[in-house]
């Protein structure tokens, strides 16, 4: 165990390339009590739970963390308006929790409240209707985290928000909700779970489960998808934590499953923050759902579609239908109408839904279910990005009593991931003084200071001791905007990236916040992780080139009419390490 009176090791918490290498040996050669497959935030929190109660944990990811789902959600911690008007207060007092312990105990640096307006275009009953939803959303559960609701007439409404249409305005109500960092908060999970003692490692992908004369399930056969090396793992259980790939990795296993899952595609789009006049965020129904307009650092995040998915898994696209979906509805509110010149980027991802009863897939379950369908063998799927937690206890909680029921392990303790702080948050507040202090000294403005605290929380600690030395470090990525070089190499050095793709979708935001998709400020990271990792020139032409054909690909892909050309088009060009070998 890495844990000292209730604080992480951070230094075991280092995803470098040399730690990688000596994952892969221990997990050829240990015999691990779980191992958890899938790197989103389900199987990241699943392993961090795992380990924090004393058991042995290997974390396996097939492409990079958060790769999938995980950098794709809509980025809020909400406890969901929508599932109110299900009668869904379970899944909504369950969510309103967890939001309150992200927002004021676990990982307050990479979740902040976020204030949205509803416009009302009927005077009295919509009002009404709106005000009982948030009289809950306030009271039955994690009441105090933010500010309750208010009701606001349509001048408020108007001069907080003066870029919405007035056409219908009669008023609006305000309220909070929580957004997130989700692809950086999925790695500090990850680095979490490490410090804890799990064995982490991506770019592996499962290709068998292997079984004992009983049929129990002993493990899994992993491709290294950078080398192409092959070799098992050994482990009592396993957990499939894999999201929309769950029903893949149930087959592998066998038995008979309960349940399966349906994806849906999620679309999303942002602009730049001047597009439209506003303060504060909107939350506004659309045809057959609802959408959220949020602020996003420079930008508006606009979301989302829900929309049956039975095609490739690996790359989901957004088409021009998902596209023109969303301007079409945010145009209906907003005296400035959006075209997709506007737009700066585009990003789809695919929700783990439970299959349930025919229909809309928004008619299917956002509550997760878990089920051991053979001895060794246990599945978490469903859920929600906001209740990851719970579903990783539940998760872990099921693989004990299989563990206990097979005579492998006793007396395991329960879950306490409850009290368990992010690597981010521990000593928060004494790193935020100090790099207050002191950030003039290693060239910060006080932008770039909070920048860093928003990221990286305690931890900015590393890269100060980077910029010590490297000062040039802290200059701006070219056409990275307001991305420090610093960074970049710190993506290398400790949060595992191999790839350009993984710096700058998911390290960072630049392949969906910049007009270019990050073309520009690839050539610099390109340099950057090729000196940290020792690529040859024709190395690094090959990774931009991929990056470029990537980049080019999506765009293609957003003109398609429907979702099979919008696959076509954007299958041209794979994940990097699905090609290499």
């Amino acid at each position: 165990m890495t844990c000292e009176d209730g604080k992480v090791k951070l230094a075991d918490s280092i995803l470098s390339p040399s730690q990688r290498e000596r994952a892969l040996a221990s997990l050829a050669g240990q015999d691990f009590d779980v191992l958890v497959i899938g790197g989103g935030v389900t199987g990241a929190g699943t392993a961090l739970d795992a380990a924090s109660r004393g058991l042995s944990v290997a974390l396996i990811e097939m492409r990079d963390w958060a790769a999938g789902t995980s950098s794709r959600s809509g980025k809020l911690f909400h406890g969901g308006l929508r599932y109110l008007e299900q009668f869904n207060f379970g899944l909504v007092r369950e969510a309103l929790k967890e939001r309150s312990l992200m927002l004021e105990k676990l990982c307050p640096h990479l979740v902040r409240p976020i204030e949205f307006i509803y416009p009302i275009e009927h005077r009295v009953w919509e009002r009404a209707y709106m005000s009982a939803g948030l009289f809950l959303y306030d009271t039955i559960g994690g009441a105090g985290a933010v500010p309750r609701h208010r009701q606001l007439s349509r001048k408020q409404v108007l001069a907080r928000a003066p870029g919405l249409s007035r056409k219908g305005l009669v008023g609006g109500i305000s309220f909070f909700d929580a957004q997130v960092d989700d692809s950086r908060h999925t790695l500090e999970l990850v680095r979490t779970a490490a410090a804890y003692g799990a064995v982490a490692a991506a770019a592996l992908k499962v290709t068998g489960i292997s079984h004992d004369q009983t049929g129990a399930v002993t493990g899994a056969v992993v491709k290294d998808l950078e080398i192409g090396s092959e070799f098992h793992i050994k482990a009592k259980t396993v957990i499939n934590a894999t999201g929309v790939w769950t029903d893949t990795l149930q087959k592998m296993a066998g038995g008979e499953s309960d349940f399966s899952v349906q994806a849906s595609k999620g679309v999303h789009i942002l602009v730049p923050r001047d597009r439209i006049n506003s303060e504060v965020s909107v939350f506004v129904r659309a045809e057959d759902s609802v959408l959220f307009i949020r602020t996003w650092g420079a930008h508006w995040l606009i979301g989302t579609t829900d929309t049956p998915w039975d095609l490739g898994l690996d790359h989901p696209a957004a088409s021009a239908t998902d596209i023109e979906y969303l301007l079409r509805n945010v145009n209906r509110v907003l005296n400035v109408e959006l075209t997709a010149d506007d737009i700066d980027g585009v990003y789809a991802g695919l929700r783990p839904l439970i299959k349930g009863k025919e229909g809309a897939t928004s008619d299917l379950s956002r509550e997760h279910a878990v089920e051991t369908t053979v001895p060794g063998f246990t599945t978490i799927a469903g859920g929600k990005y906001t209740t990851y937690r719970v579903m990783a206890e539940d998760a872990v909680n099921a693989a004990v009593v299989d563990l206990e029921v097979r005579g492998l392990l006793q007396d395991i303790p329960n879950s306490e991931t409850e009290d368990i702080l992010l690597i981010g948050a521990t000593n928060l507040n004494d790193a935020e003084t100090r790099l207050r202090a002191s950030g003039k000294n290693f060239g910060l403005s006080t932008k770039g200071v909070e920048h860093l605290l928003g990221r990286y929380g305690s931890m900015v600690g590393d890269i100060t001791s980077i910029l010590k030395y490297r000062p040039e470090l802290a200059q701006p990525i070219a056409g990275g905007g307001g991305y420090l070089r610093v960074e970049a190499l710190y993506a290398v050095t400790h949060e595992g990236a191999l790839h350009i793709d993984d710096i700058l979708t998911r390290r960072t935001h630049l392949s969906i916040e910049t007009p270019d998709q990050g073309l520009e400020a690839a050539v610099e990271v390109a340099q950057i992780m090729g000196a940290e990792l020792g690529w040859s020139q024709e190395r690094s032409a090959e990774e931009l080139m991929h990056y470029q054909g990537r980049v080019a690909a999506e765009l293609q892909a957003h003109l398609a009419v429907n979702d099979s050309g919008a696959m076509a088009a954007r299958n041209h060009v794979q994940d990097i390490r699905l090609t290499k070998v």
